[in-house]
């Protein structure tokens, strides 16, 4: 395949990934805003998104002040924003539209059509109204992007080209979300703890107490978007079947092979696809991503959390960059220096 083919394909997925993922941070966002919180603690909330995609910056030069309705209108539809999700689905559908004969009629009329409709979105004030029915709009059409590639496309590279963009784009926003997540939470019990007792020094500088149970109602409640930010709570539930805790949580975002959008599971897909489109210069790539996959594979989450959960979280995605440049030297388009 020409190396132009497999970029258009790997970056059609990825861009549909992306749009599907920022939906999901920002789907959750605005459900746990719904709880008692300080103005202060919602805002952190949402700079914390910014956070997960590295816009902090651009935001603030477009923006004198934060406020939940410019997060959301950055987020989703300012063509500035190269990570927006119109900006992600316009992408996609770019990609798709410049490789139409390596695509199935269903697979890029769902592409053509989802950045239609997307217009009509908008330029209307549905976001405005009800931005959750927005954000699982995105979700429903990358899911159904997904569907037709499966069920219409021949498995040949192509295939694994765009399952390869998915999983890597996949394995980054999962690792995000997770480290921004408990970051987030490890805060909010500092001050919880603050305000309901004296603690001794080195109580008030530890970390999240991550065996802890989230008996606390809103504790729960938060805990609980956070799984369906990435559809696990009902895996959750199936797995572990009692109360979520954050040890869990992370358990099942990260190790867990039968997890979806887990970060063992997406890199199992990415060293599948790999081996199918290896080629005379890729074996180093393919040892690079076996060893990412098996270092997640022999780990255990408390020899993780031990080690410092961020520290573990940054090599990872410091790896999974790599990795993309990697694939982009051995395969694509090489990169921008």
């Amino acid at each position: 395949m020409l190396s132009r083919t497999a970029d258009h394909l790997f970056w059609m997925a990825r861009y549909t990934e992306r749009a599907e993922n920022t939906a999901r941070m920002l789907d959750v966002h605005v459900q746990t805003g719904l709880l008692p919180q300080s103005a202060d603690h919602a805002e952190q909330g949402w700079r914390a998104i910014l956070g997960i995609s590295e816009l902090q910056g651009a935001f603030d030069q477009k923006y004198d002040k934060l406020t939940q309705k410019d997060v959301i209108d950055f987020m989703v539809r300012d063509p500035g924003n190269p990570s927006s999700i119109a900006s992600c689905l316009k992408q996609a559908r770019e990609n798709a539209r410049a490789v139409r004969g390596a695509l199935t009629t269903e697979a890029w009329e769902i592409q053509n059509a989802t950045w239609l409709k997307t217009q009509t979105y908008l330029n209307s004030s549905a976001l405005e109204q009800n931005p959750s029915e927005f954000f699982e709009w995105v979700k429903h059409r990358s899911h159904l992007s997904r569907g037709v590639t499966i069920g219409t496309m021949m498995i040949d590279e192509a295939f694994h080209f765009i399952r390869l963009g998915t999983f890597l784009e996949r394995s980054d926003n999962t690792a995000r979300i997770i480290d921004v997540k408990f970051h987030e939470a490890t805060q909010n019990q500092q001050k919880q703890t603050q305000r309901q007792q004296s603690m001794s020094q080195s109580q008030s500088q530890g970390s999240i107490d991550i065996s802890s149970s989230t008996e606390n109602p809103i504790d729960f409640y938060y805990w609980a978007a956070i799984l369906r930010s990435v559809s696990g709570f009902e895996t959750y539930r199936k797995v572990y079947r009692d109360i979520i805790t954050p040890a869990r949580v992370a358990e099942l975002l990260i190790l867990r092979a039968d997890m979806p959008r887990s970060l063992l599971g997406c890199m199992g897909q990415v060293v599948e696809n790999l081996e199918k489109v290896g080629n005379d210069v890729s074996a180093d790539t393919e040892r690079f991503a076996g060893r990412l996959h098996a270092d997640l594979r022999f780990h255990q989450i408390q020899d993780i959390l031990d080690d410092g959960l961020h520290d573990f979280l940054t090599v990872f995605l410091e790896r999974i960059f790599e990795l993309g440049n990697r694939i982009s030297r051995d395969f694509l388009v090489p990169l921008a220096a």
